[in-house]
């Protein structure tokens, strides 16, 4: 039965991306409109858009609450998710001799707000939580300013996404349908405050800001400012790139607030137009109010993605995560996953993404704490607008 299920979803995704294919456009093959084309957004200098992307997995251990578990995001057994439905509106910062404003507002509905992309204060003040399963979210709403200082300054304040590590929330962004435990358990999602960037050199960008913490638009965290900044540098040929970002500051806004910091370290290189490697290293540490040191979770990842065709791209994703007790409290250790997965583009707007991944641990960190090995199949389409 679980077999015929996962056929059956299999079949759907490549049956619905093979009738999609021969349209013109998401949107345009429904309404025949180019919404960016229209005299009221050009007038405006503005972009509308957006994604859905939604998937189904199978848990070959057959979990009791259907839960996927300690995998977020895709995390439920045999159960189609619309993991997101985000759409946006934007306005770029032109970079000139000149100042220039712009702006940026996403709003996401599906099962991923309840995984990472909701902030405390500000979806959770808005919107009531419509289910077990689905909500809103408003995982950035932030203006930004264009100064033509040095060799330009863009400056974001605001509600955005974080500037650490690999993965991110926004999934047409991602190789994979699940996520790294790095980017789960050892990251944040996103910041409320300001982020400026600036390129020192033709080969090196720098970042520095003061954002309220991690996920959080709480008014009670006010004081709780960190510091966020970073820096990356790109080889002249552009086949390498090293990325290095962090944030330390307060957990909260209380006087004896506890203190948590992370980095991250990425690095890629093209072996080839077609071969291509990421290595990633992340290590965090939260302390309480007396200074002693209550979580310190560290992981590598590392991706190997080669290009077969333009429509068409293969990966293999390993990581190691110690998660310091974050995936579960007071029971840390030491968790491992290898996933497999192929990158389909049906066309310019529509993606298939299916995947195999099999994690284990050194403790039974899988099925309610009784397994210490899990395998999905999963599945998941992209559709960008």
């Amino acid at each position: 039965m679980k077999r015929q299920l996962l056929t059956s979803a299999i079949a759907g995704c490549f049956l619905a991306a093979s009738g999609a294919a021969s349209a013109g456009g998401a949107v345009e093959a429904l309404t025949g409109t180019d919404i960016n084309g229209t005299k009221i957004t050009k007038d405006l200098g503005i972009d509308v858009g957006g994604w859905v992307s939604a998937g189904f997995s199978w848990n070959t251990g057959d979990p009791a609450d259907n839960s996927n578990g300690p995998v977020t995001f895709a995390n439920r057994d045999l159960e189609f998710q619309m993991n997101q439905l985000n759409l946006f509106i934007s306005e770029e910062a032109t970079a000139g001799d000149n100042y220039d404003l712009g702006f940026r507002a996403d709003v996401m509905f599906g099962t991923d707000p309840q995984q990472g992309a909701q902030a405390p204060g500000l979806d959770t003040k808005l919107f009531d939580t419509l289910s077990s399963r689905y909500d809103i979210a408003i995982p950035q709403l932030y203006a930004e300013l264009y100064a033509p200082i040095g060799n330009g300054v863009t400056i974001k304040a605001g509600h955005f996404y974080t500037i650490i590590g690999n993965e991110v929330v926004t999934s047409p962004d991602n190789f994979f349908y699940t996520h790294a435990y790095t980017m789960q358990y050892g990251e944040p999602f996103t910041h409320t405050g300001f982020l400026a960037e600036t390129a020192l050199t033709d080969s090196i960008n720098f970042r520095a800001g003061a954002v309220n913490g991690w996920d959080n638009f709480n008014s009670v965290d006010d004081d709780a400012w960190s510091y966020i900044g970073g820096a990356d540098w790109t080889s002249a040929d552009g086949a390498t790139s090293l990325t290095v970002a962090a944030v330390v500051g307060d957990v909260d806004g209380t006087a004896d607030s506890a203190e948590r910091w992370v980095y991250s370290v990425v690095g890629t290189h093209d072996f080839s137009d077609s071969l291509h490697l990421l290595i990633q290293h992340d290590q965090g540490e939260e302390t309480n109010t007396a200074g002693v040191v209550t979580n310190n979770w560290y992981g590598i990842n590392s991706y190997i993605t080669y290009d077969v065709s333009d429509t068409l791209g293969v990966a293999v994703r390993g990581e190691w995560f110690q998660d310091g007790g974050r995936i579960t409290a007071g029971n840390q250790g030491d968790y491992y996953g290898i996933t497999g997965g192929v990158n389909y583009h049906v066309n310019n707007w529509l993606k298939v993404r299916p995947e195999v991944r099999y994690d284990w641990s050194s403790n039974d960190g899988f099925d309610a704490g009784t397994k210490d090995d899990q395998l999905l199949v999963s599945i998941d389409t992209v559709i960008t607008f």
